[in-house]
């Protein structure tokens, strides 16, 4: 992506698979832009290839704002309650006619993908490289018994909705005051099973502000078990690719990652203590 002026941003594709984000943006976001509370990009102009550049492109409005820093959110409730209203208002939106979301699927099918690149942190363990959070490695066996979790929750049997699919904390725009102002990035953008879009409980907001993200999308246990699920698969494909390319990606992942084994333990604790406070008959 390129700064074109004060007002324009314009998107390049830099793989194949990528191609297809351009037409997508170009069509369906004008239509999607009326009904979030928030501020989406808006399409200005189509590049088509040449200078050596083999594919379309896009120009589209500059949104001003900053990507939330992880950690140090001003308002991490407020943010969730704005990204709550943003999925909602996505839900909302007639999916009739949308494409199928490439992330809008069943988890189960995420299944062999995700064990492969577990696959590949152990390898990297084994080889004395162990990917870990704050320099501790992870836990492979507690990262696998967390995706086990994840499967075992009852699939998605409501109607497709509009996922933006990469709610993750580059594609989100912040004010002065902490509060969420645009969702940028709808190159994962479709219609199919809403989990996808709970991610920012654990790749961007703290465990206390979770509940409220929660509860403005109304998440029951199976579905907030799902979109666990997707935290955890979409960065553990994550880490592997962009460890030693993109070293800020590589260092979400591995926030999520542990992120994702607190909540699990912090879920299975939360039994045990209240048997523990159960008064006897």
């Amino acid at each position: 992506m390129f700064r074109l002026g004060d007002d324009l941003a314009v998107r390049l594709p830099r793989i194949p698979g990528a191609v297809g984000n351009v037409t997508a943006e170009q069509h369906w976001l004008p239509r999607l832009a009326p009904h979030p509370p928030f501020a989406v990009p808006a399409p200005v102009g189509l590049g088509a290839p040449g200078e050596g550049f083999p594919w379309p492109w896009s120009v589209l409005r500059w949104l001003d704002g900053a990507n939330p820093a992880v950690g140090r959110l001003a308002e991490p409730a407020a943010l969730a309650a704005g990204l709550g209203r943003f999925v909602s208002a996505l839900r909302d939106v007639p999916a009739d006619g949308g494409p199928a979301g490439g992330r809008g699927v069943p988890l189960a099918r995420r299944d062999a993908d995700t064990r492969a690149a577990i696959g590949e942190l152990r390898a990297l363990a084994a080889a004395g490289t162990p990917e870990g959070r704050d320099g501790r490695p992870f836990d492979l066996d507690a990262v696998t018994a967390a995706w086990d979790d994840a499967l075992r929750a009852p699939a998605y049997t409501g109607p497709p909705v509009w996922v933006h699919g990469d709610l993750s904390p580059g594609n989100v725009l912040t004010g002065q005051d902490g509060r969420l102002t645009a969702v940028i990035d709808f190159g994962c953008l479709g219609t199919g099973a809403p989990d996808i879009d709970l991610m920012p409980a654990w790749n961007l907001l703290p465990a206390a502000a979770r509940p409220a993200l929660r509860a403005a999308l109304g998440a029951d246990d199976a579905a907030w078990a799902r979109g666990r699920g997707w935290a955890l698969s979409v960065v553990l494909l994550q880490l592997p690719y962009y460890r030693e390319t993109n070293p800020g990606l590589a260092a979400s992942a591995r926030h999520v990652i542990g992120e994702v084994l607190a909540d699990v333990s912090r879920a299975a604790a939360a039994p045990r203590a209240s048997a523990r406070r159960r008064p006897s008959a």
